[in-house]
This record gives structure tokens, sequence and C-alpha cells, in this order.
């Protein structure tokens, strides 16, 4: 059986033609990408106003900056056809959503933590009854 490419072809064996098929989703949405990517960094940028920001705010400045690089290699990659712009834009798009992973982790686990120190602090009136 061939190689599954989910009817991607190179005409001619045209790689270059390939990778620009394969990168279309990516390009389509680079709009979206660098408008996220101005929002985060603005974001981060008033974040940076606050004081316990001022701690935080490089989090949605470096997510921001992600995006946008993103945006601009799925660009350098429809225009030449490469395969290390392809592979630069997906690089950066794992960092951004292991970015945001190791982020959801954290924010479960301080929930998990809350929750349980609120649950605890609700009984402490009734332990003095006994």
């Amino acid at each position: 059986m061939g190689e599954v490419t989910g009817g991607l072809t190179p005409s001619g064996g045209d790689e270059r033609q390939l990778i620009r098929e394969v990168s279309a989703p990516l390009f389509a949405a680079k709009g979206w990408m660098k408008f996220l990517g101005v929002l985060m960094i603005i974001y981060g940028v008033l974040m940076a106003i606050t004081v316990v920001g001022i701690i935080i705010c490089w989090l949605p400045i470096w997510i921001g900056i992600l995006l946008f690089q993103t945006a601009t290699a799925v660009e350098s990659t429809q225009a030449s056809g490469s395969k290390m712009e392809l592979y630069g834009a997906m690089s950066k798009l794992k960092t951004y959503f292991t970015i945001y992973g190791v982020l959801a982790l954290i924010g479960i686990i301080v929930s998990i933590i809350a929750a349980f120190t609120v649950g605890l602090a609700s009984l402490v009136p009734f332990m003095g009854n006994y």
C-alpha cells in the first residue's frame, strides 16, 4: 500500500507545492493568529501595571510573540514552499500549545487546592461545638 497523504499529492514530485498545500489551513488562519498575538501582547503590557501582574506579565507577551512569529513563518512557508519554514512555524505552534497546557495544569491544581482550603475553612466554625 502507498503512503496516506490525505489526498495531497505533489504534482510531478514538486515538494514545494505539497508544502504549500499542507500549510494552507494555517495560512488561512494567519490573520487570526496575528490578531490574537497582538491582543495577548497588549494584555501583557496592561497586566504589567498591577503589582501581581508585573510578576507574570511576561507569559501573555511571550504567547503573543509566539503567535505572531507563527503567522509570519506560515506566510514565508506559503511564499517559498520551504520545509524548514513550515517546521519553524509548527515548532512555534507546539511551544504555544505547550505553554497553554502547562498553564491549564497549574490552574487545575490551584483550583483543587483552593476548593480544598475553602472546604476546610468552612468546617472551622463547627469544630468548636464538639
